[in-house]
């Protein structure tokens, strides 16, 4: 097995995936591009490639249970460990309804991605995990999943009620605890980023933040030290409530 550590960044061949696996291929790791379409994250790793990051692209769909197997047996066949694992791959699919208006169809939806497929990519990976010296799950969450944040009718998310979303955030965030609580006898840890209101494809490029900012707090989670934090859930500023 190679020194280097070995990240697998889901969603990363475009914004802020694509800026964790550039952010985590700076630290000298080995870096798999996660992507559905395998064109997409082969020219996202030849492009990590240019800057002198190690970027191996994997094609990973994290919805389809075939895929996520198959990607597992990559990794170990190649690789034989896995020392950091980010979740960041995520859908946002409402388009402005109100609560009261989303459909359940829409809920599925999102939560197959948002919550479900990290559950799916998660438990194919784990024991690859296991056999890293020090090994890091991440799971991009968002401030929207903060029932905290969005429960203060004053706060910054009072005006995006987007029951699919959040919920599926919020659901996230329980299951980022649930595994850290597991492995908390083990040397994994196991936490939430939020990456802030970033500009990207998710949200039609409508937040202030950059992708490259949005990479900053899920970067320094994948890196923690073994005395470092778990079952917690961080903002590039900071740690943020439930």
């Amino acid at each position: 097995m190679s020194e280097a550590k070995i990240a697998l960044v889901t969603g990363a061949n475009k914004g802020i995936g694509y800026e964790i696996a550039r952010g985590l291929g700076g630290t000298g790791a080995t870096v798999l591009v996660g992507a559905r379409h395998r064109g997409r994250g082969t020219a996202a790793a030849e492009k990590l490639a240019a800057e002198g990051i190690r970027a191996v692209p994997l094609e990973l769909d994290v919805t389809d249970p075939v895929s996520v197997s198959a990607a597992a047996a990559t990794v170990e066949r190649e690789h034989g460990r896995l020392d950091v694992l980010v979740n960041n791959a995520g859908v946002l699919l409402e388009r402005g309804q109100r609560p009261s208006q989303t459909p359940v169809a829409l809920l599925e939806r999102t939560y197959a991605t948002n919550v479900y497929a990290v559950v799916l990519v998660t438990n194919a990976l784990l024991p690859l995990i296991r056999r890293a010296a020090s090994g890091r799950i991440v799971n991009v969450s968002s401030g929207l999943g903060s029932l905290g944040i969005t429960s203060d009718p004053t706060g910054p998310y009072a005006a995006f009620p987007l029951l699919a979303y959040n919920s599926s955030k919020s659901a996230l965030n329980a299951v980022t605890v649930s595994y850290a609580n597991e492995l908390r006898d083990t040397r994994i840890k196991v936490n939430a980023a939020d990456p802030g209101y970033c500009a990207t494809d998710l949200n039609g490029h409508a937040g202030p933040r950059t992708p490259e900012q949005g990479a900053i707090v899920a970067v320094r989670l994948a890196t923690l030290p073994d005395d470092g934090p778990t079952a917690r859930f961080f903002s590039e500023d900071g740690a943020e409530p439930w």
